[in-house]
């Protein structure tokens, strides 16, 4: 996106807090957010100074188009910066965003010489956050140990299951 500082503000009018009055300010820049659009817009203000004073000043906020702002008739907004949203892939918005992807292993303990552990995805409740990621080929490695138990809870056992589905 453009800075707002490189750009030359046109002037929108805003809709202040009573309802009832606007003034005329100037419009820098507009994002789009996953819920509508916010537009950066200025207003000008009187500010007091340390010695006493006062000085022009101008206040800046995100607002909504259509609760705070009108156009100007005659001015054009087609060089307002935009910032848009990245557009999400098919796939995405059909199946959601994708978890990060790795497996972590927990040490689970064991009696008499046999160590117990278990398999699950990073992003699982029952993972430990201290473990190392393990890649695809270190997980099917240690799916495969005797005393390795696939957590159903987050899907490893469904992933990682080194045994072939029984044929019916």
């Amino acid at each position: 996106m453009t800075t707002p500082s490189a750009f030359d503000p046109v002037p929108i009018r805003v809709l202040l807090p009573d309802g009832e009055q606007e003034v005329v300010g100037r419009l820098y820049a507009r994002k789009q957010l996953p819920d509508g659009w916010v537009y950066l817009v200025s207003i000008p203000v009187y500010r007091n100074t340390g010695d006493g004073g006062v000085e022009p000043a101008e206040y800046r906020m995100w607002l909504r188009p259509q609760d705070h702002l009108h156009p100007v008739e005659g001015t054009s907004y087609d060089a307002v910066p935009i910032e848009r949203l990245e557009s999400s892939s098919l796939v995405e918005r059909v199946q959601g965003a994708r978890r990060p992807s790795g497996w972590v292993l927990q040490d689970l303990g064991g009696r008499r010489g046999r160590s117990q552990a278990a398999v699950h995805t990073v992003d699982c409740a029952e993972a430990p956050q201290s473990a190392p990621l393990l890649s695809l080929d270190q997980a099917l490695a240690a799916a495969a140990r005797p005393g390795v138990r696939l957590c159903s809870l987050c899907g490893t056992a469904q992933e990682l299951d080194p045994r072939p589905e029984e044929l019916c």
